[in-house]
């Protein structure tokens, strides 16, 4: 049955609320991980990174599950518990004085995040008509970026105190979050009917354009996963503090609340969502290679900047490719497999990045991490060019069509 177009709005509405707590309590927490165990605690980078692709993978990487059982049972229950999952393990990191301890909290880390993201994207594409899917994505991404320099605005501040109690905060959050979507979350279904799980996997994996596509944006998440291990490492190495990372997400919310949304509707009347996906990886692979040979800060956070506005380029045009790529009959299971790419990407550019930056300090050769990340991205975009090369001049209305 059609929802009603208030129903719609309001629905939209706790989904940039409900989008805020979550974007908040994560940049909390998350991007101070790598600093604190490794420069303070000082734990192996490759460690530290494989905790961090582990989370990613599990949340990410078995998403279709996750997306299966919110088609089946409904979104809002789903959501609930995952928020409360997740602050579980931020308490659980604030108490991680061994290894294995980091990786628990960061495996129920990502089961909260397993439960609460698909169902999420499948409300927003219930709650969006597809003429107005991309202007909705892009204010949530501008969004994302504001709560991204606050939360690491109040981590930095809160990392000066201790480590604990950046952990405590986020866990707080989230707890917040779960107690909103309790009272205000309306319990919809985001699929049409209620077929068993399996069929909705099913679906999904018989649609090859789509799980193609979604595999390829593997190498795009390789490099984007750095905001949270490279990127945070470097700038803390070449300032000699990590109070300084949250100038990096300052960078990044001040970029895209200027540019993110006017660039985005510029781009979608002139290019396919392809093509916007293409251009922005070839600038955050261009910033990546010279960000390898800078020592000095200001030119640091330049390549920082050059790097997050080839990522408003190309964000927005990847989540509305995944969505207009969606059947209807399995929103939560296609959402679900949609965040398999960066499952992939994300256990590889943490675990790898982290290796390679533990060999290049062994080696003496700083560059390496940056050449090979930059490596990455270029062969991402030659196969993105590979699968996109016969499409036509479409819109984001009309991608269902493509292949």
């Amino acid at each position: 049955m059609p929802i009603p177009s208030q129903v719609r709005k309001t629905g939209r509405y706790i989904l940039l609320l409900d989008n805020l707590f979550i974007v908040l309590g994560f940049y909390v927490v998350f991007p101070l991980v790598s600093t604190h165990f490794v420069s303070q605690v000082g734990w192996s980078a490759l460690f530290v990174g494989f905790a961090l692709g582990f989370r990613q993978f599990v949340q990410q990487g078995f998403g279709l599950i996750g997306g299966a059982i919110a088609d089946r049972f409904g979104a809002k229950p789903m959501i609930i518990t995952g928020m409360f999952l997740r602050s579980v393990g931020f308490i659980s990191m604030a108490l991680a004085t061994e290894h294995w301890l980091l990786l628990v909290s960061c495996l129920l880390s990502a089961l909260g995040g397993l439960l609460f993201d698909p169902p999420r994207m499948g409300l927003t594409i219930k709650f969006t008509r597809p003429h107005e899917r991309g202007k909705f994505i892009s204010l949530l991404m501008i969004q994302d970026n504001a709560g991204a320099v606050i939360g690491a605005l109040i981590g930095g501040i809160l990392i000066d105190y201790d480590f604990q109690l950046v952990c405590w905060c986020g866990a707080f959050i989230f707890f917040l979050c779960g107690i909103f979507n309790l009272l205000f979350l309306p319990a919809y279904h985001i699929a049409i009917g209620k077929a068993p799980i399996i069929n909705g996997m099913k679906m999904v994996l018989q649609d090859k354009k789509f799980t193609h596509y979604v595999l390829t944006l593997t190498g795009y998440y390789v490099l984007w996963v750095q905001i949270m291990l490279m990127l945070p490492l470097t700038i803390t190495a070449v300032s000699g503090s990590p109070s300084y990372v949250k100038w990096m997400y300052a960078i990044q919310a001040t970029i895209s609340l200027i540019l993110l949304y006017p660039l985005a509707r510029f781009s979608e009347k002139y290019f396919r969502l392809d093509q916007r996906l293409k251009f922005g990886l070839l600038l955050m692979s261009f910033a990546f290679i010279i960000i390898g040979f800078t020592s000095q800060l200001s030119i640091l956070l330049s390549l920082i900047a050059l790097f997050y506005f080839g990522a408003i380029i190309a964000e927005p045009a990847r989540e509305t490719l995944a969505t207009v790529l969606t059947n209807p009959k399995a929103k939560g299971s296609y959402m679900g497999f949609s965040r398999l790419g960066l499952a992939l990407g994300g256990f590889i550019g943490y675990t790898g990045a982290g290796w390679l930056y533990d060999m290049a300090i062994q080696i003496g050769l700083p560059h390496l991490p940056w050449i090979v990340l930059t490596l990455v991205g270029l062969l991402t975009l030659g196969y993105l060019e590979y699968l996109f090369k016969n499409e036509p001049p479409i819109t984001k209305v009309k991608m269902r069509k493509i292949g």
